[in-house]
Parts: C-alpha cells; structure tokens; sequence
C-alpha cells in the first residue's frame, strides 16, 4: 500500500466517472436482472425449465473465467496502470455479445437452444473481461475505508442509473426500434445501449487513477493467490452472504415481469414497476455513507435485511387490485437493498488488505473477482430457481396461467426472497472485521511498508 492519506478526499469528478463503468455495466446487467428470463421464455421461444438449466450451468464456466480474469487483471502491467486499461480492451467485444445474446436466430428449438448457450456465454465472458478489472479498480483508487464506501455509494448510483434507464426505456424502445417485430426491436434496442456502454467506459478510463500497488518484490504465483482467498475468513463470509443476497434481488427483479403480466394483468405497469425499485435502490446507495457513520457496516447489513425479510413476507398478503401498495412495499424494499452493494463491495476491498497484512501478498483483482463470481453465483440461482418453479407448475407463455402457476409468481416476489434474506442475516453475524480492526490493520501496514516494525 502506497504512502497515500487515509483522509485524503477523492474529487467529485473522479468518483462520478468511476460510477459511469457500472452505468455502462448495468446497461447490461439490468437487462439480465429484470428480462432476460423473460425474453427467453416469451420472445426466444425457450420452456421456462431449459431457461432455469441453461441459467445454473452456464455458470460453471464462471468458477474458472472469473479467478483467471482476476489473476491476470493482477499481473498486467501498463502505463496506464493494471486495471484500468481493461476499460478500453473490452468495450467492444461486451457491446458485440450482448447484440448477439438478444438477437433470435430462425432455426430449431433445439438450435435456439445451443445457440442461447454459447451466446450467453460468450456474454458472462466479455461481462467478465471487462467488470472484474473494474470492480478491483475500487481497491487501488484509495485506501481509506471511508472513502471506498463514498466510491462504492458513486458506483452503484451509476449502477443503479443504468438500471433505472434499463427499466424505464427498454420495452418502449424494443417497441420503437421493431414497430411490431419484438425480435428487431431487441436486438436494436442492445445496438444502441452497446453504443452508450462504449463511451461511458472510455470516460472512466481517461478520469479515474491507480494509487495503491502491491509490495514490490511480491512473488505472483497464481495456486497461492487462490490459496490466500481460503486463509481470508472476511472474504469468505462475504462470498456467501453475497450469493445469498443476489438470489434475494434477482428473485425480486426477475420475477417483476412475471408478476405484472400473468397476476396483475397490467403488463403496462412493468416498466413503471422496476423504474421505481431502481429509484428506490439508487436512493438506498447513496445514503450509504451517511449510514455508515451512524451504524458499524456489519450491524447496519443485519438492520437492512432484515427489514428486507418482514417487507417481502408482507407483499405476499397484497390483493391484485392494490397497485399502490405493491409499489410502496416494492420500494421499501428496494431502499433497504441499496446500500448493501456498496456496503459489500467496500468491504471486499477491505479484505484486500486484510489479506495483505496477513501474508505479505496483495492481490485485488483476485479478490474482487470471486465477488463477480458470488453475485453471477446468486443471480444464476436465482435465476434457475425461477425457470425450475415456473416449469414445474405449468407455465406457459403468453397464455393464462394455472391457479397453480400464478400462486407459484406470488411466491417469486415474497415470501422466496424474504426466506433468503433471513438466511443472509444469519450469515452476517459472521463477519469478523469492523472499523477499529481496519483503523489498526492500516497502520500496521503502513509502518511496514516504511520499515519501522
């Protein structure tokens, strides 16, 4: 860790183009969130179960693309830095895939099938190439705890920006861009946002700066760099609880469609719908900061998903007709999830300097890495995990639905993410670092680096 002050403030500036990367990434993956369920079952023509295994298997590549992203993300290096030149590198392929993923070729089911597969894939990958540099670019901008909390809070009001616009703007622009072929209008619809993603990278890139570096003579083994992870009991902990809260706020936004179309019956309300969560979450992320100084992030995760747990058992009881009370329930809900993504994220980087205080060994890319994979973890989970109930119960799309398969959408958006944020509130209790641990860690590490222990 470079001799840099803990309290030294980082520029409005270069904390806003920070965010603009998960704008760009959330153009993405607040379509992945909120309608790629949705686009395969009733755009692609897919069976909701085949959607839910492709979601779960998919995934597997991740647990070997993810860590060898992170361990090469660590040992690049260039005059502008480790991380940041990634930003450039993958602008394009990410914009390319995600064209192809939403675009539906006139072939068989089977070769529809196939076809999904390698393209989502191929998705994740470039999704990887270009987010796990850019999620570690957190850990060396700063090393003040605190100020990684306030850039985490910037990026995921960026993130949850591009969600909003997401979900505010697809349908209306798959309907603009297909004038009646829903086929053209999504593939246009991922032209378009490709073309923005590619300049909100480059703007992050030209405007943020690598501070922090590891030791110098630190040896680069990749085997001990995954092996560091395992000695990491803080990270541990939050790969788990990441996992679990992913499924919690996957279930919720996916299900939303669902939800609207087959149970409300106002299939006009989905946009409407997931603008206000995403509101509601950008909202919950930038109080963050001020809710850190008010709570140890620890206690203040238990406070949040537990609220998350009582709002989501109660949105079960909520008639049809109650169109207000959903929203009201939904963004609750959503401003009490806020601010986990930052919260989680700046203590990810924290765990980088744990590990670096206990074994002489900096690597952040690895370390943020295993958190993409722990949320790509979570969605897919959740994400089978739909496909799976909706397939078992009978759905069928663009039709009326079962008694059976409508109360099984009930359930998508209560009580099943209400039993797994009660699960991450367990799981919290185990996290071991808090702000008087990392006070001492940083010192001990900074008088080290300097010789004086």
């Amino acid at each position: 860790m470079a001799d840099i002050p803990h309290n030294q403030n980082l520029s409005f500036g270069e904390k806003s183009a920070y965010a603009l990367g998960d704008t760009a990434s959330n153009l993405y993956w607040g379509v992945f969130s909120g309608f790629l369920i949705y686009f395969y079952t009733d755009v692609f023509g897919l069976p909701a179960a085949a959607v839910g295994t492709m979601m779960l298997l998919t995934r597997i590549t991740d647990a070997f693309t993810d860590p060898m992203m992170g361990a090469l993300a660590d040992r690049t290096k260039t005059k502008f830095g480790k991380f940041r030149p990634y930003l450039l590198w993958g602008a394009l392929p990410i914009a390319g895939a995600g064209v192809l993923t939403f675009t539906v070729p006139d072939i068989s089911e089977d070769g529809k099938l196939i076809y999904a597969y390698v393209t989502y894939i191929l998705m994740m990958m470039a999704y990887t190439f270009i987010n796990i540099p850019y999620g570690a670019l957190l850990g060396v901008i700063t090393p003040s705890s605190q100020q990684r909390t306030m850039l985490a809070s910037f990026r995921f009001i960026g993130a949850f920006t591009g969600s909003i616009l997401v979900s505010k703007f697809t349908l209306v622009l798959v309907e603009w861009f297909g004038e009646g072929d829903e086929k053209l209008g999504w593939q246009l619809t991922m032209v378009l946002y490709g073309a923005i993603a590619i300049l909100l990278f480059l703007v992050t890139f030209l405007m943020t700066k690598e501070r922090i570096e590891p030791p110098q003579k630190q040896p680069t083994p990749v085997k001990q760099d995954i092996l560091d992870l395992f000695k990491n009991k803080p990270w541990i902990v939050l790969f788990c609880l990441t996992s679990v809260i992913m499924v919690t706020i996957t279930l919720r936004g996916s299900s939303g469609a669902f939800y609207f179309k087959y149970f409300v019956g106002r299939e006009d309300l989905i946009g409407d719908f997931l603008t206000v969560y995403g509101f509601s979450l950008l909202i919950g992320a930038a109080s963050a900061p001020l809710l850190t100084k008010l709570f140890d992030k620890k206690k203040l995760l238990v406070i949040l998903m537990s609220a998350v747990a009582v709002l989501s058992f109660a949105f079960y009881f909520v008639p049809k007709d109650q169109i207000w009370l959903m929203f009201t329930l939904h963004a609750l809900i959503g401003f009490c999830l806020g601010p986990k993504s930052p919260l989680v994220f700046s203590m990810y980087a924290d765990t980088a300097d744990y590990s670096q205080w206990k074994t002489g060994r900096r690597a952040t890319a690895m370390i943020f890495s295993a958190a993409s994979f722990s949320q790509k973890l979570g969605g897919a989970l959740a994400g089978a995990f739909i496909g799976w109930t909706l397939g078992a119960l009978g759905y069928v799309a663009n039709q009326a639905q079962s008694a059976g398969s409508e109360h099984g959408i009930i359930l998508l958006m209560s009580v099943t993410p209400g039993v797994f944020a009660i699960i991450s509130v367990f799981v919290i209790r185990f996290y071991p670092l808090d702000k008087t641990q990392m006070e001492t860690l940083h010192q001990e590490l900074k008088y080290t680096e300097k010789g004086l222990n």
